[in-house]
């Protein structure tokens, strides 16, 4: 397993990441005078902020207690999707029959390679979020454990820093829910997982959110038996039910053996360093012994350390508690990203550090209520979300018209072979105005885009409906709900008079 400042295996690849995000040889800079804005943590909403505050000229200064680039780069969406990317590859390969394309037989995935394609590409992007650029950008850099010494001082490296303003930005790490046994057993999290370098047979996780369905798929494409385990009923619980049944089934004939509804779990060590795991799964027991066991549920807040009451700082279990403006109880101090936050997205991070900029630096009133953030499971196929559910709206009292567009019915996706998807869109009831939508599409994460453009700028169903959409695209499935929409106006009694009208004008 991987430690705080190391990367596995230490081959070329990740010398070259490691010597980006966390340089042996780093010397932090002097401290000169009070900053405008000091930056704790660099992770998306650290590195934003930096970045931003010091391209229009604060002075900044930036503290990373482990590697830059924060969860996203190290150990979360760029890794995880250099690995879907290659199961997607290997699922075309398995499937390729479908589309007459002959594939010799026994062709199979080389997991070594795919984790060191991995790798490869992670060092490639990480000059973008190195400490090297930070500097080169005009934000003091400095690497160590941050901690506050008043409500305007942060101590770093036995150095104090004097801030005007500070937002912290620390993230979120892994945190294993109490089951029986699992303190005995070395398992994997998403922080150790991408260290791995030969393919697990047998491959165990637990939590069937977007990691453990992304993940297990993943694995179960590139030959892996995977045993998924989720202690409620079906996978995405935050998501459509609908869409989420559609994903389940694809993820079910990849081959990944779904064990919902997991009741009296526990986890014990098995021979070769191997894990047994036992529970019961709709009233059947099960008693399974895998090679790996990823703990894929359940985040915690960094705030260990930071001595936070010495700022001023409230916080709980779930993180620094913030206003809607990311103020914290300390008016000079901000926070941003997962560490306050229950939109836990690299991109919600960006443009919460965004606000942050303006309130803390310009005496700005933006306000998080006020963003629409869309999110995406990158599971094949995927799904998109933004907005209100259907269980959101019974939830909240609104009423809500709901248009479905199944992809069975849009001539890319046939094509495509890509037919088991949909669009959902929620409008508020006998409006065209669009409350929130849920997308199951091979590139759901890239099409939700359009419906939170129309959201965020106040254009409805109608407006979508009557832009032009390139033929045959699997996005004309947005536009054709705005036909739905349009033909939904014509009433009896609207169509009564257009009959008249036509046969008078005949």
């Amino acid at each position: 397993m991987a430690d705080q400042n190391t990367f596995y295996p230490q081959d070329e690849y990740n010398t070259e990441f490691q010597s980006n995000v966390r340089p042996s040889d780093w010397a932090n800079p002097v401290p000169d005078g009070r900053y405008n804005l000091v930056v704790i943590g660099g992770g998306t909403a650290g590195l934003v902020a930096a970045a931003g505050a010091a391209g229009i000229g604060a002075k900044v200064a930036l503290v990373e207690s482990a590697h830059m680039g924060g969860d996203c780069l190290n150990a979360g969406c760029v890794p995880s999707k250099g690995m879907i990317r290659a199961g997607r590859a290997a699922d075309a390969v398995n499937n390729a029959a479908d589309f007459g394309v002959n594939v010799p037989e026994g062709s199979a995935s080389d997991f070594s390679a795919v984790m060191e394609r991995m790798r490869r590409l992670r060092a490639q992007i990480s000059p973008n979020d190195s400490a090297a650029r930070f500097r080169e950008l005009g934000v003091d850099v400095y690497l160590g454990e941050g901690a506050f010494t008043g409500s305007d001082t942060i101590e770093v490296d036995g150095q104090t820093l004097t801030f005007s303003k500070a937002v912290i930005a620390t993230g979120s790490r892994a945190s294993a829910p109490p089951i029986s046994g699992l303190d005995q057993v070395d398992y994997l999290t998403n922080e150790t997982v991408f260290s791995l370098t030969e393919r697990p047979e047998r491959v165990g996780i637990i939590g069937a959110g977007p990691i453990g369905a992304e993940l297990g798929q993943t694995f179960a494409q590139l030959g892996s038996e995977v045993f998924l385990v989720e202690s409620k009923h079906g996978i995405l619980q935050k998501e459509d039910r609908d869409c989420a049944e559609t994903v389940q089934k694809a993820m079910e004939r990849d081959g990944v053996n779904l064990l919902c509804c997991g009741r009296q779990m526990e986890v014990n060590a098995a021979e070769d360093g191997r894990i047994r795991l036992t529970l019961d799964s709709h009233g059947e027991g099960y008693n399974e012994v895998v090679d790996k066991l990823l703990v894929a549920v359940g985040r915690a807040p960094n705030v260990e350390g930071l001595n936070l009451e010495a700022a001023g700082v409230e916080y709980d279990k779930h993180g620094v508690t913030v206003d809607d403006r990311l103020r914290t109880s300390n008016s000079n101090i901000f926070a941003a990203g997962d560490v306050c936050s229950r939109y836990k997205f690299t991109h919600a991070a960006d443009f919460m550090a965004r606000i942050v900029i303006q309130n803390a630096l310009f005496m700005g009133r933006g306000k998080v209520s006020n963003l629409v953030i869309p999110w995406c499971t990158y599971t094949s196929p995927e799904i998109a979300h933004v907005g209100l559910s259907e269980h959101d709206a019974e939830e909240q009292g609104v009423a809500i018209d709901t248009y479905t567009q199944q992809f069975a019915d849009v001539d890319r996706a046939v094509l495509d072979g890509e037919t088991d998807g949909l669009v959902k869109v929620h409008c508020r009831k006998g409006k065209d105005k669009i409350l929130g939508a849920t997308i199951v599409a091979a590139n759901a994460g890239d099409m939700i885009s359009e419906i939170t453009l129309a959201m965020k700028n106040g254009i409805g169903i109608a407006g979508v409906g009557n832009t032009i959409h390139p033929y045959p695209t699997q996005a004309e499935a947005i536009r054709k709900l705005g036909d739905q929409y349009n033909r939904g106006k014509l009433t009896p009694m609207v169509k009564k008079v257009f009959d008249k009208w036509l046969a008078w004008r005949r």
